[in-house]
């Protein structure tokens, strides 16, 4: 009977939080308002960027503010910001490595010409 009554205990509770003993509060709509009006406001910034010749710096522009907007979704939209620090770890693994190899690309390119 007892074996019964963890199966149950431990099923419930994996089922009510998914193994995790936090919660969070969902976003309120006004907040996530003001975070669509921001990522909005940055797609103008990158338009608006593309229109005037910084030279290279256009390039360096544009990656800060995408690297900005992609901030906004993943840790608003996407909930990252109430993960742990486990996930959060992998994410910022798999974005270092993104960079890097991004950088590497623009190194290269930028040497051929």
């Amino acid at each position: 009977m007892t074996d019964t009554h963890a199966t149950q205990h431990t099923t419930q509770h994996t089922l009510e939080g998914h193994g995790q003993d936090h919660e969070h509060q969902p976003l309120g709509y006004r907040f996530l308002t003001l975070i669509w009006v921001g990522l909005m406001a940055l797609t103008v910034i990158t338009v608006a960027v593309s229109k005037v010749d910084l030279g290279y710096m256009n390039v360096i522009v544009a990656m800060g503010v995408a690297s900005i907007k992609a901030s906004l979704v993943i840790f608003f939209f996407m909930h990252l910001k109430y993960e742990n620090w486990i996930i959060k770890g992998m994410v910022l693994t798999a974005f270092i490595i993104l960079a890097i190899a991004i950088g590497l690309t623009f190194v290269d390119v930028g040497y051929r010409y």
